[in-house]
């Protein structure tokens, strides 16, 4: 372990600098990533890479899920619930149903158990980079709502029918019943679990004495307790760690300060980003290990190719069917029904939804949790194979969709002006309505000391102006120049001066540089 620590450091390091050159030439890091650590895997003395899927499911999965149960919108996941639904458990069925057809039809050696277990894991698109592409272009929200939705509920389901395909497989019986106990246990209990702990955690936060520090630590460790409560109750784990996300997401502004909220978020920031990286990276360096496999069951690489294009050819047709069938089947249901959207949504956005289907985290790690051998001690069937076609999948996904995508979505150009500029009008609006309110209730309730204290004269007054703001007097994009430079000359001046003068307090001036820094990210998010 100690011999390889180099080897992780200077993996790391390179994953930074793959994501600083995605940033530059604006290509979703995923894609670079996969493919520096396929160039990585053939460089000679390089240590073999075999990954622990316990590692990623237990490691990776957990805090990748709570974090994107933070960042989606409650009310817009309500919203869009039918359609969301819809693509994370009948879609996904659909999905590994036709894969396991299609596998008992054309692949040697798969029977239809084999098929479910291939369908289970390839099923769920990736959320992180259909997340990585669309931060380089702008679609709707309703697009952006659905996508983020359906990623956070697909990977429980396909991770159910991977899970039942397994004991099918290892056991060579299925019972109906007990499967619907099963599933509907893992579903109700999941969801119930997570609810139950983020309940109790978010009682913690709000009446233990805690700080900022020891909230991010609690938002740290909860997503792994909530996991491994829950799969220690043969719950699913991931429906546990969604439903606590988004109760706790849901409530974050009455249990957490707001010096909580701002550490929090760049503490998360940060430890995704670190995971994303190393994730992908470690997909595109296990290669060498998943084509030795195919070795020991007597397939040839480029039958093993073949099939991964097939079944890759399968998870792109299904999904086409399916984000077309869904705008043909709320036109029809919206006769009898109220629907989310009454508008007809053309044939533009159904095929952006459709043509996002990277696949990712997820299917690796079901991939390689499968055991190698079965219960009665004969090797797994086509092991080797399901884990070639996996990776085959994933690499042509995120190569051919995630390459095209942000050109289909500019060529499309599904945000036209008129929404941008409604976007932007609601923007100012809710800005303005919000000083008014602050000013009425600044005037009314304190206006004594409103007479009696200059600063709150000085907010009065600001707020005065920004309710009387014009589009005219908004601040133009040469205005952030101006100010963002301002703004770095004062920065510039504060460290000079404390250096020339040794007699400052560093506290008050690192304070002054912490409010310089909130200054220039409130002025860029303008």
């Amino acid at each position: 372990m100690l011999d390889s620590f180099p080897f992780y450091l200077i993996l790391i390091f390179s994953i930074v600098l793959i994501m600083m050159i995605a940033e530059k030439i604006k290509v979703a890091y995923p894609v670079l990533l996969i493919i520096a650590g396929l160039l990585i895997s053939f460089i000679p003395g390089i240590p073999t890479i075999k990954i622990n899927p316990e590692f990623i499911f237990l490691i990776f999965l957990p805090p990748l899920l709570y974090e994107a149960a933070w960042t989606i919108s409650w009310k817009e996941l309500w919203h869009w619930r039918r359609v969301i639904l819809s693509f994370a458990f009948v879609v996904v069925f659909l999905t590994a149903l036709s894969v396991a057809l299609v596998a008992n039809y054309f692949i040697p050696g798969f029977g239809l158990a084999l098929g479910f277990l291939l369908g289970g894991i390839v099923s769920p698109p990736d959320a992180v980079s259909a997340g990585a592409i669309l931060k380089f272009v702008k679609v709707p929200r309703t697009i952006s709502s659905i996508l983020e939705g359906e990623s956070l509920l697909n990977d429980a389901s396909s991770l159910i029918i991977f899970r039942f395909s397994l004991v099918a497989v290892s056991t060579t019986q299925f019972i109906f019943s007990k499967a619907v106990v099963s599933f509907s246990w893992m579903v109700l209990g999941g969801i119930g679990i997570g609810l139950l702990i983020g309940w109790v955690f978010m009682k913690l936060h709000k009446y233990l004495p805690t700080d900022a520090n020891m909230d991010i630590v609690f938002t740290l460790v909860m997503p792994y307790i909530i996991y491994l409560t829950a799969e220690e109750a043969h719950c699913s784990g991931v429906l546990s760690v969604v439903s606590a996300g988004l109760y706790l997401s849901y409530n974050r502004h009455s249990f957490l300060s707001s010096e909580s909220r701002v550490r929090g978020y760049n503490v998360w920031q940060s430890l995704v980003f670190v995971l994303n990286g190393l994730v992908f990276t470690l997909i595109g360096l296990s290669l060498p290990a998943v084509t030795a496999g195919l070795e020991k069951e007597g397939v040839s690489f480029n039958a093993a190719v073949g099939y991964g294009m097939l079944i890759t050819l399968v998870l792109f047709i299904v999904r086409m069917l399916a984000a077309y069938g869904a705008v043909i089947t709320t036109m029809i249901m919206r006769n009898f029904i109220k629907v989310a959207d009454t508008t007809n949504p053309g044939l533009k956005g159904p095929f952006i939804i459709g043509w996002t289907g990277m696949r990712g985290v997820v299917s690796l790690a079901a991939a390689l949790s499968i055991p190698e051998y079965l219960n009665n001690g004969n090797p797994f069937p086509q092991r080797n194979l399901i884990l070639f076609i996996t990776f085959v999948v994933i690499l042509l996904t995120l190569i051919l969709q995630g390459l095209t995508l942000p050109y289909f979505i500019r060529r499309m150009q599904l945000m036209t002006p008129e929404q941008e500029a409604e976007e932007q009008q609601q923007y100012k609006l809710l800005k303005y309505e919000m000083a008014a309110f602050a000013l009425e209730k600044l005037q009314n309730q304190y206006g004594k000391a409103l007479e009696e204290q200059p600063l709150l004269q000085k907010i009065a007054e600001k707020w005065e102006a920004s309710k009387l703001l014009t589009e005219d007097t908004e601040m133009t994009a040469d205005g952030k120049i101006i100010y963002l430079n301002i703004l770095r000359q004062q920065r510039k001046w504060l460290i000079q001066k404390n250096r020339k003068n040794g007699n400052l307090d560093e506290g008050i001036v690192r304070k002054l540089q912490h409010n310089l820094d909130m200054e220039e990210e409130k002025v860029r998010h303008l």
